[in-house]
């Protein structure tokens, strides 16, 4: 979905873990949490991420149009980069949370991660109980928010039409809303584990379908 923004995903051809299979170590939080390498490592790449410079895209703003329509309801997204909410999207649920807040690991404070970059520690820690800091994201291992998966799931159960974008359908709990849906329709480059019982399978980029799909229902 932010491929378009300069946000590369994780498995795609150019993707972050097919480049560098070594980089999911800074995804696992037992990794994490034990080795002061993985997260320095891990501060490494927050410090460049794209994300802090990014601009919705077209896909972004074409699903707030329609939001804003009354044409489309919750949002439900495995990024953690705030575009939606950016291109004026509004109910967004992030299963995956986000990386724009930075929560201890021990006493649960909860800052903005840009405030923590400013520090010049290669591997910060919690200013208020020394615990070890790491982006609002959810790692292998984390449990999904609750609230936000409930929401995600009564969306899913009661929409007329799941549209799964952008998204290769391989990482549960998220790809099992699929399965729930009364309808589906799939938005990816590649095949996904969904795409024989899916009601409409489309390989044109996101970019451009997204926009089409808006002006061909709000006219």
């Amino acid at each position: 979905m932010s491929t378009d923004s300069g946000i590369p995903d994780f498995r795609g051809p150019s993707g972050l873990w097919t480049k560098d299979p070594s980089a999911q170590a800074m995804f696992d939080i037992d990794a994490y949490m034990h080795d002061p390498d993985v997260r320095r490592r891990a501060w490494v790449g927050r410090r460049e991420h794209p994300a802090w410079a990014a601009e919705p895209n077209a896909a972004h703003v074409a699903l707030a149009d329609l939001q804003r329509a009354g044409r489309l309801g919750p949002i439900i997204t495995q990024n953690i980069d705030g575009l939606h909410q950016l291109a004026g999207a509004d109910p967004v649920l992030e299963l995956h949370g986000t990386i724009w807040d930075t929560v201890c690991m021990a006493c649960g404070a909860i800052s903005p991660t840009l405030d923590t970059l400013e520090r010049s520690e290669d591997d910060p820690r919690c200013l208020h109980c020394g615990g070890i800091l790491k982006t609002a994201t959810i790692s292998f291992g984390q449990r999904l928010d609750a609230e936000v998966l409930d929401q995600a799931i009564t969306a899913a159960r009661t929409a007329d039409l799941l549209v799964a974008v952008g998204t290769t359908l391989q990482v549960m709990p998220a790809a099992a809303l699929a399965d729930m849906a009364a309808h589906l329709a799939i938005v990816n480059a590649d095949p996904t584990p969904y795409d024989a019982q899916a009601d409409a399978v489309v390989r044109e980029p996101i970019g451009s379908v997204l926009p089409e799909v808006r002006d061909g229902l709000l006219g």
